[in-house]
């Protein structure tokens, strides 16, 4: 484990390329992502965890970022919506019109593509749990459960 106090170079592993950042020990994912590395797909919003619009995947899974410290970071395979390079997610969100203002669909995104990962067989209930994670204030969430349930239809189909 390395110790970290003060401002303290260290290196994360973000949409699969080493990054070195300076961090303080209170620093936030959401802010390095943003400040240091510049990826502003992760948004903050209510930075208390309870509107996902800063979700990232670590190691693959959904983590709100803004509720975790860079630090806890090292050493974990980050992945960002800059770093899904037009993934089958993204463009069933767009096919599907599943964005207003935008704000909290990097979010959503990176929900459905974890889901789509873990759970390519989710059926209607695994689907509300997971999105669930996050809000949208502007839709009424059709459009992104379809989105969703094309990109699980897809993956069937390409088996």
């Amino acid at each position: 484990m390395q110790k970290i106090s003060g401002k303290t170079i260290i290196i994360l592993n973000v949409n699969g390329e080493e990054k070195e950042v300076a961090v303080k020990p209170s620093d936030i994912l959401l802010n390095t992502l943003r400040n240091e590395l510049g990826l502003t797909g992760a948004k903050p919003g209510c930075e208390n965890g309870d509107c996902g619009s800063c979700t990232v995947l670590v190691d693959g899974w959904p983590i709100k970022s803004c509720l975790m410290l860079t630090v806890e970071a090292i050493g974990k395979k980050i992945l960002t919506v800059e770093g899904l390079e037009d993934a089958p997610t993204q463009m069933a969100f767009v096919h599907n019109w599943s964005f207003q203002c935008g704000y909290c669909t990097s979010g959503f995104i990176m929900v459905c593509h974890a889901l789509s990962k873990i759970h390519p067989d989710a059926n209607d209930h695994i689907i509300e749990e997971w999105l669930q994670s996050n809000i949208c204030r502007c839709t009424g969430y059709e459009e992104i459960r379809d989105a969703i349930k094309s990109v699980l239809a897809n993956n069937l189909i390409s088996k």
